[in-house]
């Protein structure tokens, strides 16, 4: 019997149209990455009886990114990234292993059938699916057809069994076009991101942002926000004046008339109209006009409507919204939420879908009423091809707004109620006064303007406008305020005036325009990958260049917004080559800056620093300072220098202490770390020498966190290592009053792990699982089994130093 692999792009989503092709008739287990299932059952395929296995990928696969040397930014001129630098596909997600479980569990089959998303992304995975199994599935005889692309809009019943029985293929040109969409992105942004930051972190000290980010279509989207507060900062108030009458229509009541005019921005000639009417009693009606006001039906819901409704009357983030729709749909309540199109096909089956919904306890009745005087066909939207309107597919409990009776705030406003009159008919004036009033700026932008505006300009795809939103929000260049409004930073308000000053192309909407046309021509066939790809990167290529060599222009704004180094920050702890302090820079990133030597020293992040006890590395004689997460995380030593400039060859920067190879330092992993960590198979469990009384040691990979020997008067590490696992042996102090020991002893040496005086006294914390050594006094402890200590291969010496200063020091040493 032959096999049928078949991959959706979500495992929630295999699971559903297994269920649905099998008729509940299947059966389960986990793959070997744990995070997919692979759903298997017997059935018809091509004619034949086959056997089916379902299972899917966690999005991509795979992701584009430079060779290993090119990721280091100390080393790599942005501008070699543009052409020079050489790209590779990686596993996206290298902990998921999702290349060998495809190939697991494809391995033998002679059918590939591809359920990802039906869109330009989806199209792109296809093919990082068929990298990995086809090499692996039995050998096609002749020109049998082995692989097939099932189309679909949403998870039904009908929708799936069509989609079965009507298979194509993958579209080669779509998925091209996401390729050169991925790397003209990562070259573009990568080279900007990496000049700009570099260059202004390194003279500016309160920036309060990781990461002075460029992005292709990140850049205009905060240049949309920029421009309105632009707007909003030259506006000039005019002062003018408005003539408001009031007459009386009925007993105890008036009505209050609008002025034909409107307004007048002239004192003198407003006084002059009040003067000739203020004397006036009564108010003759010269004429009398009724109109019927009708509003038109909206138009099907897309992909970017949602996220303007959502964000206008629900307050949600377009990011969140499109998280929300996801669930929504792989639950099978409404079809696929990534669609261009406007437009139902004439084939649509709107009665279904309404059917769907003459349960809803909130508008069955008014469904029913549809069902039975007949559907008026929808407007005619925009048909782009992809996949119908986003479309509710069955009954959802929670309470939704529908149009009209079901849209309320769709509908007309209810005007002030107008008493009836003829021609000729006469009121009594009540009174006449004319106000004084000023006009106003313009607000910031909202998030549902903002999307207007990039939809307008063919800024980023219906996919991408909620991450690039996100993105300016994240990188600290614009807040959200109250009504969901987006007010820039000085920081964004900076950036984007420098643009405009250097080269306004890189923030205007035009050139990306331009770029995504290009890019829809790819997915259309229309034009050629390899050409639109170097001509864009070209372009941008002179534009770079350009750039930097016209900084100073950006410099000059920044200057007047923002602190230099050396006058930002406090004094904390001693440089090691002029031993005069160096000042710790609070804001994003954190960091230390030698105003002296104009040295500046990245920091772990995310984090507190303080100094270290004035204790100095023996390397480098820089002052020590202790990182920590807080109480209840984890927290190391770490030395200036060593971190941004790794001393040895086995370490790479941004290693504090507690991965420091040196083999006698007393703060160092050689002398602290205690055994290899009971979860990440890199990690290895360090002394925290600053956390007594409550003392704990923590993996200096992962987030595991081992409690133990809590109220210890001191906490030693050994020499000397434990004969079962090759950890080493701790020497424990403990106060008389307060020693846990048995016997009343106030001294032990011992095995974390396998001495079963200490089994009460070690708790793990921040785990995903347990090790046997946590099982809570259920007998002696056993050895770990994973033959590592902490020392692998006992002490090593200390590889030949990178650079002159480490080595001086390590000759000395």
């Amino acid at each position: 019997m032959k096999t049928v692999f078949m991959v959706a792009e979500k495992p929630s989503l295999a699971q559903s149209i297994a269920r649905i092709l099998s008729r509940g008739n299947m059966t389960s287990h986990k793959g070997l990455n744990g995070a997919c299932s692979v759903h298997e059952y017997t059935g018809s395929f091509i004619g034949q009886s086959v056997h089916f296995k379902m299972t899917s990928v966690c999005g991509h696969v795979m992701t584009l990114d430079f060779i290993g040397k090119y990721n280091n930014w100390d080393k790599v001129d942005p501008a070699e990234l543009f052409s020079k630098a050489p790209t590779e596909k990686k596993e996206a997600n290298p902990k998921l292993t999702m290349v060998k479980f495809l190939q697991v569990e494809g391995r033998g089959c002679d059918y590939i059938v591809l359920w990802l998303d039906c869109d330009k992304e989806g199209e792109n995975i296809c093919f990082e699916v068929l990298d990995s199994v086809i090499p692996v599935m039995n050998k096609p005889r002749g020109t049998e057809k082995t692989v097939y692309r099932a189309k679909f809009s949403s998870i039904t019943d009908t929708d799936i069994c069509n989609a079965m029985n009507s298979l194509g293929e993958p579209n080669r040109n779509e998925a091209l076009s996401v390729d050169a969409r991925q790397e003209l992105d990562l070259r573009i942004g990568c080279a900007f991101t990496r000049f700009q930051t570099k260059y202004f972190q390194g003279k500016y000290g309160n920036l309060d942002s990781s990461l002075i980010s460029f992005g292709p279509c990140q850049t205009p989207t905060l240049g949309f926000c920029v421009e309105r507060h632009d707007k909003i900062q030259s506006f000039k108030p005019e002062t003018y004046w408005v003539l408001q009458a009031k007459v009386n229509h009925e007993k105890e009541s008036s009505l209050t008339l609008e002025w034909d005019r409107v307004r007048v921005f002239d004192r003198e000639i407003a006084q002059m109209f009040l003067n000739i009417t203020k004397m006036a009693r009564e108010a003759k009606v010269e004429s009398v006009s009724k109109k019927e006001k009708a509003k038109q039906r909206p138009l099907a819901l897309n992909t970017v409507e949602m996220l303007r409704v959502a964000s206008a009357a629900l307050g949600m983030g377009p990011q969140h919204t499109m998280q929300i729709a996801e669930r929504l749909y792989t639950q099978g309540y409404i079809s696929y939420p990534r669609t261009e199109t406007t437009h139902y096909p004439e084939n649509f089956d709107l009665k279904e879908s309404l059917r769907q919904q003459t349960n809803n306890p909130y508008w069955a009745e008014t469904v029913k009423a549809l069902l039975s005087e007949g559907v008026n066909r929808p407007r005619k939207g925009h048909d782009a091809g992809d996949h119908p309107p986003i479309t509710p597919m069955r009954a959802a409990t929670e309470a939704e707004l529908g149009f009209t009776d079901i849209m309320p705030w769709q509908s007309i406003p209810l005007e002030e109620s107008l008493p009836n009159c003829e021609k000729g008919d006469v009121f009594p004036v009540n009174e006449v006064k004319l106000l004084e009033k000023q006009t106003n700026p313009p607000d910031y932008l909202t998030e549902a303007e903002l999307i207007t505006l990039m939809e307008k300009h063919g800024i980023g795809t219906d996919a991408s406008i909620p991450v690039h939103i996100n993105n300016i929000c994240q990188r600290n260049y614009v807040t959200v305020e109250s009504g969901r409004r987006l007010k820039p930073t000085n920081l964004g308000i900076v950036l984007v005036h420098g643009y405009y000053k250097i080269d306004a192309e890189l923030v205007l909407p035009t050139i990306r325009s331009a770029v995504e046309k290009q890019l829809n021509l790819i997915a259309q066939g229309k034009a050629n990958y390899q050409q639109v790809l170097e001509h864009t990167l070209d372009i941008f290529k002179r534009k770079f260049h350009y750039f930097v060599d016209s900084i100073a222009g950006m410099d000059e704004l920044m200057e007047v917004s923002f602190s230099p180094l050396a006058a930002t920050g406090k004094p904390l702890s001693r440089c090691g080559k002029c031993h005069r302090f160096m000042k710790y820079i609070q804001a994003k990133p954190s960091r230390l800056h030698c105003s002296h030597c104009d040295e500046t020293y990245s920091l772990p992040q995310n984090g507190t620093i303080k100094l270290y006890k004035e204790l100095r590395c023996p390397l480098d004689d820089f002052e020590l300072v202790l990182w920590s997460s807080g109480s209840r995380g984890k927290s190391y030593p770490l030395c200036p220098y060593c971190y941004n400039h790794p001393p040895f060859r086995d370490m790479k920067k941004g290693m504090g202490c507690n991965e420091c190879t040196h083999p006698t330092c007393q703060h160092s992993l050689s002398m602290l770390g205690i055994g290899q960590c009971v979860e990440c198979e890199n990690g290895v469990l360090v002394l925290d020498p600053t956390s007594g009384p409550k003392w704990k040691m923590a993996c200096n990979k992962c987030n595991v966190i081992v409690h133990f020997f809590e109220n210890a008067h001191k906490v030693r590490v050994s020499p000397e290592t434990c004969e079962s696992c090759d950890a080493a042996l701790v020497d424990v102090d403990f106060n008389k009053a307060k020693s846990p020991l048995p016997g009343d002893e106030t001294q032990h040496s011992g095995c974390v792990f396998c001495d079963p005086v200490f089994q009460d006294l070690v708790e793990l914390k921040h785990a995903a699982t347990r090790h046997p050594m946590h099982r809570g006094g259920q007998g002696r402890r056993q050895g770990r089994g994973r033959g590592k200590g902490r020392r692998p291969g006992g002490r090593p010496n200390p590889k030949r130093p990178k650079d002159r200063m480490a080595a001086l020091a390590a000759y000395f040493v």
